[in-house]
């Protein structure tokens, strides 16, 4: 036994021979930096997210001014970082210029396209490629990945093609020189449209579009011997978004995959018609601003197609969808050349038809066996019936109330039925509608008062607007997976994994978080309604509620409010200006977030697509660094450090880096009342409770004792981060503490401020006296005491690890007495713990120490 112990201190004075390179008062302070500079960063882009809502009147001086003031913080960041952990991180840096230099083409008006494929196909096309493929493609691209919705098959030629094409055969050039001739009257619109015309379809597509396109066909064609033929439609920059465009630009169906590169162009020329032409003069969309994408599409043979509009828009905030129909293809009903069936559904299941006014279809628009359409009889008893069943209409409502929840907008959808009776739909895009004048100041207001209100000014809104739908209570993020199409996300924490379910929910409420945090920045991006820090909002709402979260006037009602839904998807237009064009583009590069778990293998410097990326890589590195960095760091002879003096049997030596010991005091004993540093201070607070130390002596059999001996020669447990030591690094708002009683160790580590972005504490706990069984029931107590203190944990045998951050200073505090308890009341409990039900047994002992029951 005594060469046994012998052993054991042996093991237990090895420390790590790696020296940090930085001293840590100096890496401490460099982490202070990127704390404030994470916020400042953070603020800066829910600034410029809140300027797209319309209600802010900027100009181009103000987006240089941001971006540069977004750029300059983050290259800081990556600096400050690097300083931390020099030459750790360096392809952070390349990641920096290569989204600096995306932003700087933006800035500059260079033309380009985020990708360099001239061909995506739609399983490939990511939310936020739409400057790649134009809104058309981009937009059921989404619906088909997110929503699971039934779309052609089929790819988008990008602008990356379009470039490439008017680069080579010196097109650009070529047109401007038309276009100002047009602008300054010397030459008439028509005659302008007609030579561009000319220029585009005499010019040939370069080799490499050419080889992308037929590659992309084989693939769609597949192993089928049928020949393919192909929707190729318009899916230009600004088409389909706040502007439609609609009937601006050329389509043509039925083209015979053979005459691809000829309806490419095709497409491209009606870019430059009278029409387009004269419609982008009159919108303010400046000439500069124009790039052809193309979506290309297996052609669907229609059995009846049409139009849904989610909303009517004769009566804005209506009940009703309208709904027009005909046999055969849609064409003709999109360019309003036939009349069409019309049914006007109600909004709510079972969507009841409330109006039906059928014509006579004596023809239907059909596909040509050689490519195109042909117009063919309809049979009598068809001419007079409606082209749509109940079933149908029923499916199309749906579908479309679905996109317009996902799109938070009202939906003009184009769809179609095949032979087979399945629907696809072909296009959605927003539906041009105003609300009447004052609808919520007048009558709303007065309608609002006959719903009961669940709780109201508890929060703050994050993200305005209006989210309807049932409460998915989420209690574990691993269930993430399950969350509902349209549900409301009621969380406790504003954590950015849950942005996985973003582009999912109708609103977002969380009891914890801050309106300048990740995810509060990426409902700002989404444009989902958020209200964050309710508080005990989790609480108040159950799973499966039906409720209505009005985040203009930050009160959530029992149930849903259909006034309150239509006034959220009838807000006034915003007027695109250049300006507002631009400033969306430049936070394509700088506002989404795509690093959501440093837990995944995509955490890395590589993975960094925004600048909202690389700040968060930094601020979540930086704390690591600030932890594993701790243990190797010799420290100042200089520094402040002294041994706590009081009767607790723990040998614990405190080291000031800055400001955490009163002033004036350097060394010598440390009474608890020079501690200043706030972590420290509540830390001890728990660790000093009357009943945390059990001192009595236990007894342990043989067989336990040898089983720890043995684990405890682990090289990886022994070393200095593993193992720790009785040390306290700390600082007015920080602290860094290393236990070791007894065969088992501690290290917590935490800052807490006044700004809850930047406070968050971690706990790692291992070993013990006994045999592995008995380790791994008190890390199950530990883990189960922490998840009830809303820690994150993970369990891995006896290793414990659990994390806690953005709560406000109050929440914080709390957590670090209970983890000051845990230490105490933990110790030998191992011992203890002989069966499975003492976890429970001892969990509630705890609670009730904590609550001052025992």
């Amino acid at each position: 036994m005594k060469k046994a112990m012998e052993k054991i201190r042996r093991l237990l004075a090895q420390g790590g021979t790696e020296t940090a390179a930085v001293p840590f008062p100096v890496l401490f302070s460099r982490f202070q930096e990127i704390l404030a500079m994470n916020n400042e960063v953070l603020e800066l882009i829910a600034e410029a997210n809140d300027k797209l809502g319309g209600n802010y009147i900027f100009d181009r001086h103000y987006i240089e001014t941001a971006c540069q003031g977004i750029s300059g913080l983050v290259r800081n960041l990556v600096l400050n970082l690097d300083a931390m952990a020099p030459r750790k991180f360096l392809s952070l840096h390349d990641a920096f210029r290569r989204i600096e230099r995306e932003i700087e083409k933006d800035l500059q008006g260079r033309r380009h396209c985020p990708v360099a494929d001239f061909v995506l196909p739609y399983e490939d096309i990511e939310r936020d490629f739409s400057e790649a493929v134009g809104g058309k493609n981009a937009s059921l691209a989404e619906l088909r990945k997110f929503l699971g919705l039934p779309v052609p098959a089929g790819f988008a030629v990008t602008t990356a093609a379009y470039f490439a094409f008017m680069d080579k055969n010196g097109l650009q050039q070529k047109v401007d020189r038309i276009l100002a001739s047009w602008r300054d009257g010397r030459t008439p619109l028509a005659r302008a449209a007609d030579n561009i015309g000319k220029l585009i379809m005499a010019s040939p597509l370069p080799p490499g579009v050419e080889k992308a396109l037929s590659s992309a066909v084989a693939k769609l064609e597949g192993n089928h011997a049928a020949p393919c033929f192909l929707a190729i439609r318009s899916s230009a920059w600004g088409e389909d978004g706040e502007r439609s465009f609609a009937g601006q630009y050329q389509s043509f169906l039925n083209v015979p995959a053979t005459e691809i590169g000829n309806a490419y162009r095709r497409v491209v020329a009606g870019a430059f018609s009278e029409n387009a032409l004269a419609y982008r003069r009159k919108i303010g969309f400046d000439e500069n601003e124009v790039a052809m994408a193309v979506a290309c599409q297996k052609m669907i043979d229609a059995d009846a197609s049409g139009v849904l509009y989610t909303l009517d828009p004769g009566t804005g905030l209506g009940a009703g969808m309208v709904l027009s129909a005909t046999w055969g293809l849609g064409a003709p009903v999109v360019s309003g050349r036939a009349r069409a069936d019309r049914f006007v559904v109600d909004r709510h299941a079972p969507h009841s038809v409330r109006e039906m006014h059928l014509v006579r279809k004596e023809t239907a628009l059909h596909l040509s066996a050689a490519g195109g359409t042909e117009a063919r009889p309809v049979a009598e008893k068809g001419q007079t019936m409606p082209c749509l069943n109940r079933n149908q209409i029923r499916q199309v409502a749906e579908t479309g109330l679905l996109i317009e929840k996902y799109f938070k907008k009202p939906q003009d959808i184009e769809f179609a039925f095949d032979a087979k009776g399945k629907l696809v739909i072909l296009q959605a895009r927003p539906l041009q509608i105003r609300p009447p004048a004052a609808a919520k100041a007048g009558e709303l207001s007065r309608l609002l008062s006959r719903y009961p209100v669940i709780f109201r000014d508890q929060g703050e809104i994050a993200q305005k607007g209006i989210g309807t739908g049932r409460v998915f209570l989420l209690n574990d993020e691993t269930k993430l997976d399950d969350f509902p199409d349209g549900a409301v996300l009621v969380a406790r924490f504003a954590s950015p994994r849950l942005a996985k379910v973003m582009t999912r929910a109708s609103a977002l409420v969380t009891d914890i978080g801050a309106t300048t945090g990740h995810l509060a920045t990426v409902a700002r991006e989404f444009r989902v309604p958020c209200i964050v820090n309710t508080g005990n909002g989790s609480s108040l709402l159950q799973s499966g509620q039906e409720i209505t979260v009005d985040a203009e006037d930050n009160i959530i009602y029992q149930g849903l409010v259909h006034e309150l839904s239509l006034y959220g998807l009838t807000g006034e237009d915003i007027e695109e200006t250049s300006e507002y064009r631009l400033l969306r583009r430049v936070l394509k590069n700088i506002a989404p977030l795509h690093l959501l778990d440093p837990a995944e293998k995509n955490f890395s410097p590589e993975a960094c697509r925004t600048l909202h990326d690389i700040t968060r890589f930094v601020h979540e590195k930086a704390v690591e660094e600030l932890i594993d960095r701790n243990y190797y760091q010799p420290h100042q002879a200089d520094t402040a450090a002294g041994k706590l003096q009081w009767n607790i049997p723990l040998d614990l030596m405190l080291i000031d880096v800055d400001g955490g010991l009163a002033p004036g005091f350097r060394k010598g004993k440390v009474p608890p009342e020079a501690i200043v540093s706030l972590p420290m201070r509540y830390l001890l607070k728990g660790l000093a409770h009357p009943r945390a130390w059990n001192n009595e002596p236990m007894s342990v059999d043989l067989g336990s004792f040898m089983s720890s001996l043995t684990r405890t020669i682990s090289p990886e447990l022994s070393s200095p981060r593993q193992v720790g030591r009785n040390l306290a690094v700390i600082s007015k708002e920080y602290a860094n503490v290393s236990l070791r009683l007894g065969y088992h160790f501690t290290m917590i580590d935490s800052y807490i401020s006044k700004n809850m972005n930047d406070n968050y504490a971690y706990f790692r706990f291992f070993g013990g006296v006994t045999d592995p069984t008995r380790r791994s029931r008190r890390a199950k107590f530990l883990g189960g005491v922490l998840s009830r203190h809303d820690f994150r944990v993970e369990l891995r045998g006896d290793l414990v690890v659990a994390r806690i951050k953005k709560l406000d200073e109050a929440g914080m505090l709390q957590r670090l007495f209970v983890l000051g308890l845990l230490v105490g009341f933990t110790r030998q409990l191992d011992v203890r713990m002989v069966s499975e039900q003492h976890i429970e047994v001892y969990i509630d002992k705890f609670n009730q120490l904590l609550e001052g029951k025992i």
